[in-house]
């Protein structure tokens, strides 16, 4: 299956190679966003925690208000993942490669997001071929703009053992 991402010019900055591919304006805010994201690619933030760790790690600040609005053009031009928890919080990360139905696992602890591919390796063709002729059918049926997300959430290995406080 072909990725969903433009290709790249290698002598281009890969963050802003990006931006532009997808008709975004190359700012210093959007430079850090998606580099930080992209720099943490297993874990997804919400609106709040992203904002507190881009202020620890930069001296550009970015208030709320921009810092909404950027998240939410990432998203809409497709390099940023925006999912909803349990809760009904909006967490984004960026956006893997394949996004068809990649079942994942959301920690409720640690918000980090693991593949499940390998762990459901029969299955996951089976789940892509679903995924793929639901998408179809609501496409027939005039539906547009559809992305699919095969979420389970709950609490991680690390987190239930308490393995994460102890690295």
């Amino acid at each position: 299956m072909a990725s969903l991402l433009p290709t790249i010019d290698p002598t281009v900055d890969p963050i802003d190679a990006l931006l532009s591919a997808h008709g975004l304006r190359r700012t210093s805010a959007a430079r850090l966003v998606l580099a930080w994201l992209l720099a943490h690619p297993d874990t997804s933030y919400t609106h709040a925690q992203l904002q507190a760790a881009l202020q620890g790690d930069s001296t550009l600040a970015l208030d709320r208000v921009t810092l909404y609005r950027l998240i939410d053009r990432l998203t809409q031009v497709g390099l940023l993942l925006c999912r909803v928890d349990a809760s009904r919080v909006r967490r984004y990360q960026a956006m893997p490669a394949s996004v068809h139905a990649t079942p994942h696992f959301e920690c409720q602890s640690c918000h980090r997001d693991s593949p499940l591919s390998g762990a459901l390796q029969a299955n996951a063709i089976d789940l892509e071929r679903a995924a793929q002729t639901a998408l179809e059918t609501l496409k027939a049926l005039g539906y547009q703009g559809m992305s699919m997300d095969f979420a389970v959430r709950g609490v991680c290995v690390d987190c239930a053992t308490g393995s994460l406080e102890q690295s």
